[in-house]
């Protein structure tokens, strides 16, 4: 099985798109973060939940912290407004660098092997420099795991 059968079609981000646009998009698609492009549409980097929560919510101490950490944080009501306050924000300081990509026509095998070696749970789809959807770890098990076979 291809990858175009079982990736996910989504949006792109580009430069002046605000962040509360990337999470509306990654919650629709169900994703953890779409490709940064160009005017041209090529993948010139990347945009996560997972960074953008980090970089504008959390601050250094409590991640070198967290193990340690109780049940109850206080200044957790900051770090929602602070949140809130970050969705009009442009997106563009919280680009990464490009991340993984495979063909189309690559195998979901391949695609599986991808993400075990990298450490990751999605991978961009892009042909000739133009980007396609993503993979993920829960679409590779949707489409290896017989609907059927999940009913008690």
């Amino acid at each position: 099985m291809d990858v175009d059968n079982v990736m996910i079609r989504t949006g792109v981000a580009t430069a002046g798109m605000t962040v509360r646009e990337v999470f509306a998009e990654c919650s629709r698609a169900n994703t953890p973060g779409l490709p940064f492009c160009d005017a041209n549409g090529k993948v010139i980097g990347r945009v996560t939940l997972k960074n953008i929560l980090k970089k504008s919510c959390l601050p250094d101490y409590l991640v070198e912290m967290a193990r340690v950490l109780g049940e109850q944080v206080s200044g957790v009501q900051d770090m929602e407004a602070r949140a809130k306050e970050v969705l009009g924000n442009p997106i563009d300081a919280y680009v990464q660098a490009a991340h993984l990509s495979l063909s189309s026509g690559s195998s979901v095998v391949k695609a599986l092997a991808m993400m075990e070696q990298s450490d990751t749970s999605y991978i961009y789809v892009v042909d000739d420099g133009r980007y396609q959807g993503v993979i993920t770890i829960h679409c590779l098990a949707d489409a290896l795991s017989p609907s059927d076979t999940l009913s008690p």
